[in-house]
């Protein structure tokens, strides 16, 4: 009976859907978030990029335009499983080829609700709920920092609707006065492995809904307001609090969890690319003759303490936004904090108890660390840095036929064949000295542990007390000298990235590609105007990761670039 009702609510929901289209020019234009004008990344002429607000069932058409002149594009759906379509989630080596200057492409696809398995193949598998807190970037060049991003927001079955007053969307970032093409090339140099260590650029604020100090929220006594946090930023974590008033965890990463309490002596994090729901019951009316200071604060030991360096004099990691009862009283100044107690992500649960995936039938373990490759800093995965091959890897595993389950077709970019519906448990051991946060296309995955830092790496089992219903999310931080342990269901046929999300160690190869049931994907048609940005740009769209088409398995030479070639 109770799957009959799901069906008829999944069919209500197809039902009532609708088409939800946007036409996107993206272009340069300028802003100053923290007062130093500089050239940013809009659509339309618009900075910050616009929201997108759909519903569960809804079809999202978005034709983009790339008007930069001086940069290809594309626009990766953070989050989005992409169930049945695999080409549209806007990966440059990936999933697609990249949108050159002055050409259009169009990205179509459905928001899908909760549906019975059916027989699996690209166009028809199981397709996941994905109401939740969601976000659109570039996944090319590194080049969302630069500003283009926006929030996605997908509305459908909130296990809070109706008790809430209100809600507002938060992004927390870094932000540089440099572009990124330029960090870029500096980064990528000999300059900077042999005298600076290989280090990453530094951030010259920190932004909250991309202001250091002027963000506001309007708020009214004995409310309960809904915020959605999402961390759009390039290289450190963010840890924040909301000053005398306690937060409830009720989403990250469009998983809705069990309610989790936040008292106001403790403190909430995410790191790059991930989301988290809060519910603010706000205080009575004799406590709300004031407003209230939101801090939000740099990880330090990201960018400073972890790879040996002190911060340079002045430099602010903080950022302050305020809860605004009174419009006519002063904005506060956040409270002085010595010491930081930040409540784990590994400890919440997903509301609906999915219990822990087993028996494993795949195990793979990931070690990496920074690698100097030609008097260059690039990250190496199992010893090998990934670099981005000409033709797309969802396009070779289509256009390969039987050899699309061979790794070698993918040439370097540390591929892993998956067979459908397997039971994948993924081991990241973090033999660098920092932390890194991986982020997982296509899917949201169990969180089984995370050690602490230095807590050392995968002895080979995993412990038995792990959680029976532990936390699915898409994006996880794994600390530095210690590790990670994630599971995932091999159920959506695709390929998949999996990488660090810091943009200076995704464009200098800390990647891995997942191959996920290649037998199905033979033969997909993709659209032809993805198909016509390969042309445009003079790359293949078929054969292995160099278009060998007539010797798929041949060998496959590759170069380290000493700046992103992209």
């Amino acid at each position: 009976m109770l799957a009959l009702l799901l069906c008829v609510v999944a069919a209500l929901q197809l039902a009532l859907a609708k088409i939800v289209t946007h036409d996107w020019h993206i272009g340069w234009t300028t802003a100053a978030p923290d007062g130093f004008e500089r050239p940013v990344i809009g659509i339309n002429g618009q900075f910050p990029c616009p929201t997108i607000d759909v519903d569960v069932g809804d079809r999202i058409v978005v034709k983009v335009y790339n008007g930069l002149g001086n940069q290809s594009t594309g626009i990766h759906w953070h989050g989005m499983h992409q169930n049945g379509t695999a080409y549209m989630d806007g990966t440059t080596g990936g999933s697609q080829c990249p949108i050159p200057p002055n050409s259009s492409l169009t990205y179509d696809f459905v928001v899908s609700p909760k549906l019975p398995a059916r027989k699996a193949s690209i166009a028809n598998v199981h397709q996941a709920d994905q109401s939740g807190t969601y976000w659109y970037h570039s996944h090319n060049l590194g080049q969302y920092p630069d500003g283009l991003w926006g929030p996605l927001i997908v509305r459908g079955g909130e296990p809070w609707a109706g008790q809430i007053d209100g809600e507002f969307i938060v992004t927390l970032t870094d932000w540089y006065h440099q572009q990124m093409p330029v960090m870029i090339k500096q980064y990528q140099s000999n300059a900077n492995e042999n005298g600076n260590n290989g280090n990453e650029p530094e951030p010259d604020a920190a932004l909250v809904s991309l202001s250091p100090n002027s963000t506001t929220w309007k708020v009214e006594p004995d409310k309960t307001y809904l915020f959605r946090i999402i961390c759009v930023g390039n290289f450190p974590g963010h840890g924040f609090f909301f000053d005398q008033h306690a937060m409830t965890i009720v989403e990250v990463d469009g998983i809705w969890t069990q309610p989790y309490e936040v008292n106001t002596t403790q403190q909430s994090r995410v790191t790059t690319g991930q989301r988290q729901s809060v519910l603010v019951k706000t205080l009575n009316s004799t406590a709300a003759q004031k407003n209230y200071a939101f801090f939000d604060t740099m990880d330090v030991n990201m960018m400073f303490f972890d790879e040996g360096k002190t911060p340079p004099p002045g430099f602010n990691p903080n950022a302050t936004a305020h809860l605004v009862y009174d419009e006519s009283a002063p904005l506060p100044a956040p409270p002085v904090t010595y010491e930081f107690d930040f409540v784990d992500d590994v400890n919440f649960y997903p509301l609906d108890k999915e219990p822990l995936l087993e028996p494993v039938d795949h195990q793979i373990i990931l070690d990496f660390n920074s690698a100097n490759i030609s008097d260059v800093s690039r990250f190496a995965i199992n010893g090998q840095t990934y670099l981005s091959p000409q033709v797309p890897s969802l396009y070779s595993a289509i256009s390969t036929g039987s050899n699309n389950t061979n790794p070698i077709v993918y040439g370097q970019t540390n591929p892993f064949v998956l067979q459908h519906n397997a039971v994948v448990e993924i081991v990241m051991n973090d033999y660098h000295t920092n932390l890194h946060p991986f982020h997982l296309h296509g899917h949201q995955f169990q969180t089984l542990l995370r050690t602490a830092p230095n807590g050392g790496y995968y002895s080979g089992t995993t412990p038995s007390n792990v959680s029976a219903t532990p936390m699915r999310r898409d994006t996880l931080m794994v600390q530095n000298g210690g590790h990670a342990v994630i599971r995932f269901r091999a159920d959506n046929p695709g390929v998949w990235l999996l990488h660090c999300h810091i943009e200076w160690h995704t464009e200098s190869g800390l990647i891995a590609t997942i191959v996920e049931a290649p037998e199905l994907l033979q033969g997909v048609q993709v659209p032809q105007d993805h198909l016509q940005a390969c042309k445009k740009y003079g790359l293949p769209d078929t054969g292995n990761s160099l278009g060998n088409v007539s010797d798929p398995l041949g060998s496959q030479t590759y170069h380290v670039p000493l700046l992103d070639e992209g």
